[in-house]
């Protein structure tokens, strides 16, 4: 979240950057200045009751010693109801503050300058694009034609077995998943990143850590009778091991990389850009996630781009590299790139990555620090992306590369197959 100090200082830039991703926060920052000030009046308040209660402590003390016990006993007394005093502060301290913070945790994250203004899909911006196109028969098949074809993935067997949403892989099917999975994580840990192995449910505290909570808890599975929450992504557990972290500089860079299952509600969607593997309720996702020190958190970004783009490019997909603006970005991400994935069936782009860079954003919330060279305790800068998601990996593979003998693997993939075509 927003620190008191990035909004009270500039007022003004605040609005103006907030009024970028969409949001109008002129309200909210003119109730937190008066929330603050409210604040600081009480706390000073507090805390001339405290030193009082204090000084006529000693003072008693004094008096007892003297053997004036009567005014002793009237400094006691006194004392008593500067003990009301300090505690009607305190609660009153206690209920600024919760209304300040309720505030503040409404406002998204500054969007970094160079996030181009608009407010939908169209107005993102493709910084480069690459690979080619496949040159397909008029009669080329969609994904969800060529799983029943080739029986690799069952989608009316999900709904069977639990809704639409939540497909079945069979065979081959399953065996591209898996290769897949280890394909992805075997290029992360050879870039420097160490593979953990998360729960797929959270607690409330790690799910507002990262910013799901409050924002995206519509959209988020809820396991009522504990409070849990199943993961919308691996970077909620593998951010929130450094929740409450003091490091050190020297500790920097940390690099994490995950596989897990994702769970999403998806509420609302339907229709033809949903059908197949477009968009399920539950998929599988090998996640990147970096602790930067803030001076270095954008060279990070750039590696990250970098290293997502390597991959891409040896599935041999054609694809773009959107940077997305500020009206189609998360509520936690300062600057967002997508990477999209030629479907050449269904003649479209799928997006089969998003690579952030979030900077003291999630870290505020989750109290996530270091200390620098001069011992003073500074807020890390977090980044994430997809590196890869695979339903539409999986729907651009099956598409692109569908031949009349069978669905051609790309070369990089045979050895996690272990085989060459899927007939």
């Amino acid at each position: 979240m927003l620190t008191l100090k990035q909004i009270r200082e500039n007022k003004a830039f605040t609005i103006e950057r907030l009024a970028v991703k969409g949001f109008d926060a002129t309200q909210a920052v003119e109730r937190i200045e008066t929330l603050d000030d409210k604040r600081k009046a009480i706390q000073c308040q507090l805390d001339a009751c405290l030193a009082q209660q204090n000084a006529i402590a000693k003072e008693v003390g004094m008096l007892f010693k003297q053997g004036k016990k009567e005014e002793a006993e009237a400094a006691k007394a006194q004392t008593a109801t500067l003990k009301e005093e300090s505690k009607t502060l305190e609660d009153q301290l206690r209920s600024v503050e919760d209304e300040l913070t309720q505030i503040i945790v409404t406002l998204p994250n500054f969007p970094c300058m160079e996030v181009p203004h608009g407010l939908t899909a169209a107005d993102n911006v493709v910084v480069r694009m690459g690979g080619k196109n496949p040159d397909l028969k008029e009669d080329a098949l969609p994904h969800w034609e060529l799983a029943r074809k080739y029986d690799i993935i069952d989608f009316e067997l999900g709904v069977k077995l639990t809704g639409a949403g939540f497909p079945v892989y069979k065979g081959q099917g399953a065996a591209l998943q898996r290769a897949l999975i280890t394909f992805f994580l075997d290029c992360n840990i050879a870039a420097g990143y160490t593979e953990m192995m998360p729960p797929l449910m959270v607690n409330e505290a790690s799910g507002f850590g990262t910013g799901q909570l409050p924002d995206k808890e519509g959209q988020m599975y809820h396991a009522n009778l504990d409070n849990f929450y199943l993961i919308p992504t691996a970077e909620v557990p593998v951010t929130n091991i450094y929740r409450d972290v003091l490091l050190n500089e020297s500790d920097f860079p940390v690099k994490m990389t995950a596989y897990t299952p994702c769970f999403r509600r998806e509420a609302g969607s339907y229709g033809k850009d949903v059908r197949g593997l477009n968009r399920l309720h539950q998929f599988d996702k090998v996640e990147i996630v970096q602790l930067s020190l803030p001076e270095n958190s954008y060279k990070a970004l750039d590696g990250m781009i970098a290293h997502v783009e390597s991959i891409v490019q040896k599935l041999e997909l054609p694809y773009r590299i959107l940077r997305l603006c500020g009206g189609d970005m998360s509520f936690t991400s300062a600057i967002t790139y997508d990477f999209e994935v030629y479907s050449a069936a269904q003649k479209r782009w799928l997006e089969v990555s998003s690579v952030s860079n979030f900077e003291s954003f999630q870290a505020n919330r989750l109290k996530l620090r270091y200390r620098d060279a001069n011992k003073k305790t500074q807020l890390a800068h977090t980044l994430n992306g997809s590196s890869l998601a695979l339903p539409r990996i999986v729907a651009a593979l099956l598409e692109n590369n569908q031949t009349p003998e069978g669905i051609r693997m790309p070369e990089a993939l045979i050895p996690y197959t272990r085989f060459d075509c899927i007939k």
